[in-house]
């Protein structure tokens, strides 16, 4: 394959359109089109679907753009490097966050590593489902507990646990009645296995309320609708200031925060940067590290 005319049609599908790569790049459009034709010649496929006004990516087209355009930054970004005998890190930095992370903290973190390296362009995008990061073109993943993934490498940058809380003014259940909760999904009466001071013990809980953001469940105990199991670093400061009272730790594996990458790829500048921000942001990893992101 050309990388010539390869780099060319990465060009004219980030600008849409040739023209717009044209007069972006200073390259003549006549040359852009030749080249991408070329390239769709050698393929024997179209890349893109061409209207009087319009320029649209064909299903295989955005599937080539997608897979090699990340791929071509490195190789700019490594040769920039070479030439200029550094690694200042530069360029496009695509990163995927779970939802309540990026809610809590990762608006500060992005904006000081924004700050502090202008001349990346981080973009954050916000989901629980797994992505394929070669697909969709990520560079980094954030993710809770992630499966064990043979195309991936990365660090456990910080661990929480999950506790179960309450308002002070909610009875605690005894005598085998239930007392109310507020879960993530709606169900049947629910048993919580949690550990004590006084050792392992179990909560009989009856769902009053299922919502499904854990923001939302944390802000519906506090209401006093119910119990709930939380991380503890989304209330350590509510049971600090007593607010919400500590019913026990939920009797498990502990949750930890990984960053992802993918194995094959060679560690980039920005992403090299990003993970040493991460952990000056969370220098022992600790939830209380991650409370201090969160507001009261």
């Amino acid at each position: 394959m050309d990388l010539l005319a390869l780099a060319d049609f990465n060009l004219v599908a980030r600008h849409g359109g040739f023209g717009k790569a044209a007069r972006a790049t200073g390259r003549p459009k006549a040359t852009l089109s030749r080249r991408v034709g070329e390239l769709e010649s050698s393929l024997d496929l179209r890349l893109f679907e061409r209207g009087a006004r319009s320029l649209k990516l064909t299903e295989e087209g955005r599937a080539l753009f997608e897979r090699t355009g990340a791929l071509l930054a490195e190789l700019d970004e490594t040769a920039s490097a070479i030439a200029s005998g550094g690694q200042r890190p530069k360029g496009r930095l695509r990163i995927s966050a779970p939802l309540l992370f990026s809610q809590t903290a990762m608006g500060r973190i992005a904006a000081g590593f924004a700050l502090k390296y202008p001349e990346v362009r981080l973009e954050v995008t916000t989901e629980d489902r797994p992505v394929d990061m070669i697909e969709e073109g990520y560079d980094l993943v954030i993710r809770v507990n992630p499966d064990p993934d043979e195309s991936l490498v990365g660090r456990a940058f910080l661990r929480d646990r999950l506790v179960v809380v309450a308002s002070p003014d909610l009875p605690r259940a005894s005598g085998g009645l239930a007392a109310p909760g507020v879960a993530r999904w709606a169900g049947d009466r629910q048993t919580w296995h949690v550990k004590t001071q006084g050792g392992r013990s179990t909560i009989a809980i009856e769902p009053v309320l299922a919502l499904s953001m854990l923001i939302m469940v944390r802000d519906a105990v506090r209401a006093g609708v119910g119990a709930a199991r939380l991380p503890i670093s989304l209330v350590a400061h509510d049971l600090a200031d007593g607010t919400l009272v500590l019913w026990g730790d939920i009797d498990g594996p502990e949750i930890a925060l990984w960053a992802l990458y993918p194995s094959r790829r060679l560690l980039s500048a920005r992403v090299s940067a990003f993970l040493n921000f991460l952990e000056q942001a969370f220098p022992n990893g600790t939830p209380d590290e991650l409370a201090a992101y969160i507001g009261r």
